[in-house]
């Protein structure tokens, strides 16, 4: 079966938001002036592991993904990622993970190197002050420990972080410079329209060219092509670093965008900009009905540029 649209977009990528539970609370998913506690779905209405299982296997059956990335909220606090990520493993697809690495370390430990192809660690602050700042939380070194334990075991590892103005942006080269010596690669996110982001205050708005000013200040570089369905510009520096943005308000990348978001009740999504939640945890397994949702899913995605939600991050996952 082929989802396909006018612009020949296809589901390729399935992001599935495994909670939306999180053990931080930054300023971009979380509004500053609400009480700082974990927000979580009541336990009946999230899916049982084996029934997440079942839609994503169905789905894969069906879309043939090239990749399966668990996010959340915070995926590390799914109390049955390890087993999930096992079951996973034997698809014909790549599997990675999105986190914040608080819990990385022990996660690591738990995992066989063979079962991840990549993780993904946001990181917007190499300063302690700074990073609690944005994150409501301390022990920044937790989060380092899991980088170098998840680069002990030879999986690939990436860096996000999200810059905002007058906030973390005395971090990008701090943060660039820890990437470089590390030899891992990071990019750098502008903030997005999400949550109570949306309709809110958007002062803290650092553009890709902001970035790359701040980049250039130090470093030499080049452009490098952009590959298709990639979510980030890349650069490379006179060394042979290389560094992105994910510039999705100044250069969006909407146009070829390959993504299908599964949240942690069964919902799917075509968009971050969509509201609308299409409910498949009770027709997963009739291809008739589930074809009809997943064409609603692909009707949902922009075609110029993101137009927001009023979802957080922690709802439908980055």
């Amino acid at each position: 079966m082929i989802i396909t649209d006018s612009y020949s977009r296809i589901f390729k990528t399935l992001r599935v938001s495994l909670t939306n539970t999180c053990n931080l609370a930054c300023t971009y998913c979380v509004n500053e002036n609400a009480d700082y506690k974990q927000v979580s779905k009541f336990e009946n209405q999230i899916l049982k592991t084996e029934n997440l299982l079942e839609i994503i296997i169905k789905l894969h059956k069906i879309l043939q993904f090239k990749t399966i990335r668990l996010t959340g909220g915070e995926p590390t606090l799914y109390k049955n990622i390890v087993p999930l990520i096992q079951q996973l493993s034997s698809l014909d697809v790549k599997i990675k993970l999105t986190t914040n690495g608080f819990l990385l370390k022990n996660l690591i430990d738990k995992l066989n190197i063979n079962e991840l192809d990549s993780i993904n660690v946001s990181l917007d602050a190499m300063d302690e002050d700074i990073f609690f700042r944005i994150s409501k939380r301390r022990s920044l070194y937790k989060i380092l420990e899991g980088i170098e334990a998840a680069k002990s075991k030879n999986i690939h590892v990436k860096l996000n972080a999200v810059i905002l103005k007058n906030i973390n942006s005395s971090q990008i080269l701090p943060l660039l410079e820890y990437s470089f010596s590390k030899n891992i690669s990071i990019r750098f996110l502008e903030l997005m329209k999400m949550g109570h982001i949306k309709d809110g205050n958007f002062d803290n708005f650092f553009s890709q060219k902001d970035i790359l000013k701040v980049i250039k200040s130090k470093y030499e570089f080049k452009k490098i092509l952009r590959e298709d369905a990639a979510t980030a510009n890349y650069w490379q520096t006179k060394s042979g670093n290389t560094f992105g943005i994910i510039a999705n308000e100044s250069e969006p990348f909407c146009a070829d965008c390959n993504r299908l978001r599964l949240d942690s009740s069964g919902n799917i999504f075509g968009c971050l900009s969509s509201n609308t939640p299409l409910d498949i945890s009770q027709i997963y397994e009739n291809d008739y009905l589930l074809e009809e949702k997943l064409n609603l899913a692909m009707a949902q995605k922009q075609v110029l540029k993101f137009t927001g939600s009023n979802l957080s991050m922690l709802e439908i996952g980055g």
